[in-house]
């Protein structure tokens, strides 16, 4: 992988994260968790290239979010779409996804974790998170996707480095 600017990204982020899916990771070699995502988006915030996704508190990967500074968001071409799906069906609290996907973990410098079969990766560090909170949907169609009311929290995170293949 190689080291790219941000800003030199040319990539149509709403097919990449909405279609294509990304893993969201955090944690480091020896205890992290991944799970795939199709919620987030990439932009410009604060004077700063960042990156936002959301987590639900029932995902495993949350405490991982929570307890870390940093996490990674790594993208993959649509030979890795069924690894995708198992991150993102099945729990780490029950399953071994690396096991089970074959995905192989790498570590940045900064001891972050990422897949070596990644085609990009974004390194984040938190900058920002709140709670999505229902009462604040503009568009009460919104909550339709909450049945069991499980709001996500939302990470803003600033892209600290970015590897593309």
């Amino acid at each position: 992988m190689i080291q790219i600017d941000p800003e030199n990204l040319n990539e149509n982020f709403i097919k990449l994260i909405g279609r294509d899916w990304m893993l969201i990771t955090a944690g480091n070699i020896k205890s992290f968790n991944t799970m795939t995502a199709a919620w987030g988006s990439i932009g410009f915030l604060w004077n700063r290239p960042v990156a936002l996704c959301y987590v639900r508190p029932t995902r495993f990967t949350f405490d991982f979010m929570e307890k870390n500074n940093d996490f990674t968001l790594s993208f993959f071409e649509e030979q890795y779409k069924d690894a995708l799906n198992v991150c993102g069906v099945k729990s780490g609290r029950d399953t071994d996804k690396i096991k089970e996907t074959g995905l192989i973990p790498m570590e940045t410098k900064n001891g972050n974790i990422y897949f070596k079969q990644a085609r990009l990766v974004m390194e984040c560090k938190k900058i920002y998170t709140d709670f999505i909170f229902p009462e604040k949907f503009i568009d009460k169609s919104i909550d339709k996707n909450y049945p069991l009311k499980d709001y996500h929290k939302m990470y803003i995170g600033q892209i600290m480095h970015c590897f593309k293949l």
